[in-house]
C-alpha cells in the first residue's frame, strides 16, 4: 500500500498543499495565491481567516488531483505544516474570532516601537538577546504585539479581561484544523516559530518569563511549545477528516530539513518572498558577533536534542520582482525578467538596493529605503533587471561572510532553493558573487518536503537519517563561478557604496535640497 504524506506550506504569497511518497518524490500538490493588504506604507497585513481557508482549499484540490491518478486520500499517512514564521495572529479565547487582521513579519509599522523597547535597557536592542537569540526589531512577533496593545484597543481590552490569545500562524492553524473553539483544537506552536516570538527561551525551549515582563504581556494566552515532529492533533473536517498533523517547522527551518541539512556546518539559503540563510551550529546555541540571529532549526521529536542554526535574513527577494510587475508594471512575470537580465552580461553600473521595508542582516537599518543607483543615459530595463537578481544575491553574500566569520570556518557549498532559485541566471549571479559552489535540487519544494519529513517521522514512515539518503538527490545542478575575483570584489565594492546610500530615507521627512543635508544622510 503507497505511503503518502500531505505537507501544508503556508507561506507570505501563497499557499499549497503537497504531497509526496515515502521516497520523498513530489505527486501532486494544488496552491493558490494570497491577497495581500497593504493599509499604510509600510504595513503588510492578511486576513487570518482567509489563511485558514487557503488550506482548507489546497487540500481538497490536491487530494481530488491525487485521486485522479488512481490512489485514494486514505493513502495519506500524516500531515506536516511549514509556515511563514513571525507573521502575528491574536484572537478571542471566548469566541475564537480574530481581534486584528494578521501582521506580516515584513510589515515595519512598529519602528517607534522599536526605538522605545530599545531605551528601556542599557543593552538597546539586544537588551534580550542572552535569553532570545534575537535584537528587538520590527521583524518579530513580540514588538508587533506590543504594538496592538498601545494602538489597538480591542487588543488591550481583550488583554485586560485575560482573554487574549496570541499565536503565529502554526498556531491558529493548528488550532482550526483540529477543532477549534468548539471542539477544543490544539493550541500549540513547535520550537522553531518559538523561537521567532522574543519570547522564548532558546536554552530551555520555554516561554521567558523575563521576556513577558520586559514587554508588559501579563494576562496573554500563550500557546504550548512542541517538538517538531509529534502527533499534535487530527483534522476535524474534509477529505482527510481523522488525518493527524504531526510535524511542524517554520519555513525556513522547514527548508533546512528538506534540504536535509543535519551535519554542524551545512548551510541553505530559500530564495523566496524574502531570501534566507540558516547555517546549522549543532546542539548548542552559537551566539554571532557578525549581525546574525541565533535561532532553534529543530527538534524532531519529544525526546530529540534540540539543534540550532544561524540565519541571516533579506527581507526582500521574490517580493522585488512583483513590485516590477505589479508597481511598475515592466515586467509580466518573472520569467520575462530572466529573461531581460540574460540579455546584458551585466548591468553596467546599475546597483538597486531593494530596501523596500529596510535591511535585515547583516546592516539591520530599518531606516533604509529601495535605492537605484548608478543610471545613465545607456541605463535600460534589462539592466534593472539584472540588477534586481543581484541584489538578492549580494545580501546573500554579506551575509555568508558573517556566517564565515562566526562559524571561523569558510563554507564551501551552498544549498539552495524556493522560487528564484529556477533561475539560472540568478544561481550563475550568485555563485559569481559568492565564488563558490551552489547546489540546487531538481525538486526545489524543499520548504513543503521538509514538513513532511517531521511528520513522517512522528508516524514511522521513517525511522532514521540513514532512510533519507536518496530523496531528492537526482538531477541536482551545480553552478560555478565564472568571473574572476578581482571583477567580484569590484562588484561587491559597488554595492556596498550603494548600500550606504540606501540608510536615512525612512527618517527623512523633508525635502533635501543642499549638499550639506545630503553629506548628513
Amino acid at each position: 500500500m503507497p505511503k503518502f504524506i500531505g505537507s501544508i506550506d503556508q507561506g507570505t504569497t501563497s499557499t499549497r498543499f503537497v504531497i509526496f511518497n515515502e521516497h520523498g518524490s513530489l505527486v501532486t500538490f494544488h496552491q493558490i495565491e494570497l491577497q495581500q493588504h497593504y493599509p499604510q506604507p509600510g504595513w503588510l497585513e492578511h486576513d487570518p481567516f482567509e489563511l485558514l481557508d487557503s488550506v482548507n482549499i489546497c487540500i481538497e484540490h490536491a487530494v481530488r488531483k491525487l485521486s485522479l491518478l488512481g490512489y485514494q486520500p486514505s493513502d495519506i499517512q500524516c500531515i506536516g505544516l511549514t509556515n511563514q514564521r513571525e507573521t502575528l495572529i491574536t484572537w478571542d479565547k471566548l469566541t475564537g474570532e480574530p481581534l486584528y487582521p494578521a501582521i506580516v513579519w515584513s510589515d515595519t509599522r512598529t519602528i517607534d516601537t522599536v526605538e522605545q523597547l530599545s531605551k528601556k535597557s542599557d543593552k538597546g536592542a539586544n537588551a534580550l538577546q542572552h535569553i532570545c537569540g534575537l535584537p528587538i526589531t520590527t521583524y518579530f512577533s513580540a514588538v508587533k504585539l506590543r504594538w496592538l496593545l498601545d494602538n489597538i484597543p480591542i487588543v488591550s481590552q481583550a488583554q485586560k479581561q485575560n482573554r487574549l490569545c496570541v499565536g503565529t500562524v502554526d498556531a491558529w492553524l493548528i488550532y482550526n484544523l483540529t477543532g477549534g473553539l468548539e471542539r477544543h483544537g490544539a493550541y500549540v506552536t513547535d520550537v522553531t516559530n518559538a523561537s521567532r516570538t522574543m519570547l522564548m527561551d532558546i536554552h530551555t525551549l520555554t516561554w521567558s518569563q523575563e521576556a513577558l515582563d520586559f514587554f508588559g504581556f501579563e494576562q496573554i494566552h500563550l500557546p504550548r511549545i512542541v517538538s517538531s515532529s509529534e502527533i499534535y492533533g487530527e483534522l476535524v473536517e474534509g477529505a482527510l477528516k481523522g488525518v493527524p498533523i504531526a510535524g511542524c517547522l517554520g519555513d525556513q527551518q522547514s527548508a533546512l530539513v528538506g534540504q536535509q541539512c543535519f551535519n554542524i556546518g551545512d548551510a541553505k539559503n530559500t530564495y523566496g518572498t524574502g531570501c534566507f540563510m540558516l547555517f546549522n551550529t549543532g546542539d548548542k546555541p552559537v551566539k554571532s558577533k557578525n549581525g546574525l540571529l541565533t535561532t532553534v532549526a529543530y527538534k524532531l521529536g519529544e525526546n530529540q536534542p534540540a539543534f540550532y542554526a544561524l540565519e541571516g535574513s533579506v527581507a526582500v527577494a521574490g517580493s522585488s520582482i512583483n513590485w516590477l510587475r505589479d508597481n511598475m508594471g515592466v515586467i509580466e512575470d518573472a520569467a520575462q525578467l530572466n529573461e531581460l537580465a540574460s540579455k546584458v552580461k551585466d548591468t553596467a553600473g546599475v546597483y538597486f538596493v531593494t530596501a523596500f521595508a529596510g535591511l535585515f542582516a547583516p546592516y539591520w537599518r530599518s531606516d533604509a529605503r529601495g535605492t537605484i543607483c548608478g543610471i545613465t543615459h545607456f541605463t535600460k530595463l534589462e539592466h534593472i533587471c539584472r540588477a534586481t537578481l543581484e541584489a538578492v544575491c549580494y545580501q546573500s553574500r554579506a551575509i555568508l561572510q558573517a556566517m564565515n566569520h562566526d562559524a571561523q570556518s569558510p563554507l564551501r557549498i551552498l544549498k539552495v532553493d524556493g522560487g528564484m532559485s529556477n533561475s539560472d541566471v540568478c544561481m550563475q549571479i550568485q555563485a559569481d558573487i559568492l565564488g563558490i559552489q551552489v547546489d540546487r535540487p531538481q525538486m526545489r519544494e524543499t520548504t513543503a518536503l521538509g514538513a513532511a519529513i517531521a511528520a513522517g517521522f512522528a508516524v514511522g514512515v521513517w525511522k532514521s537519517f540513514d532512510e533519507l539518503s536518496n530523496v531528492n538527490k537526482e538531477g541536482r545542478s551545480i553552478f560555478e563561478s565564472k568571473i574572476t575575483p578581482e571583477k567580484r570584489e569590484k562588484m561587491c565594492r559597488g554595492w556596498e557604496q550603494a548600500v550606504k546610500r540606501s540608510f536615512g530615507w525612512a527618517n527623512l521627512h523633508t525635502t533635501v535640497s543642499t549638499r550639506e543635508e545630503l553629506e548628513v544622510i
